[in-house]
């Protein structure tokens, strides 16, 4: 099941950013002959956030976000677990508030605009929520499986193992 909503979800992301590279290209040239595309600017803008909390969420899931762990590395196992599990819970604090404030700001934006594409600025915001609500899921995941595996003297909350590489193959 995991592995369809992973597949799905990179198809999605694929599909978003194959629209946003069109809708550069498509107003790069119709700029050139001299009749621009006014909105396209504002929904690739509008596609590109919701991209970046797409990426956001398979890196987590992955566990490949860039992290600077040059003094935890030096720590030993357990207490490494334990600094990864404080961390995870501090940030899952911070994305439920997130959350929290971005669906009180979708809600205020409903009869904003978007640029001149006529969509409502909510558009935008809800992504924020939506995005927060997708990474809160993948780190409490990674957090279950980390402490499912806490014995294993190799699973962590961020650190990705050596046998959980996943080939671009099967993306």
């Amino acid at each position: 099941m995991l592995k369809r909503l992973t597949q799905l979800e990179f198809l999605v992301a694929a599909g978003i950013l194959a629209t946003i590279v069109a809708l550069a290209f498509a107003a790069s040239i119709m700029r050139f002959f001299g009749h621009p595309l006014i909105w396209s600017v504002d929904m690739a803008r509008l596609l590109f956030i919701w991209l970046r909390f797409l990426g956001a969420t398979r890196a987590m899931r992955q566990r490949s976000h860039i992290g600077i762990d040059l003094l935890v590395r030096q720590l030993p196992r357990p207490y490494r677990f334990g600094c990864e599990m404080i961390v995870s819970l501090v940030i899952l604090v911070f994305l439920l508030a997130l959350t929290y404030k971005g669906i009180e700001l979708a809600f205020l934006d409903r009869e904003r605009l978007f640029g001149d594409s006529g969509i409502p600025y909510a558009w935008v915001t809800s992504a924020v929520p939506a995005g927060c609500v997708m990474l809160a899921i993948a780190l409490g995941r990674n957090m279950l499986i980390a402490w499912q595996r806490r014995n294993d003297g190799v699973t962590l909350v961020y650190t990705r193992a050596s046998t959980e590489y996943v080939p671009a193959s099967e993306l």
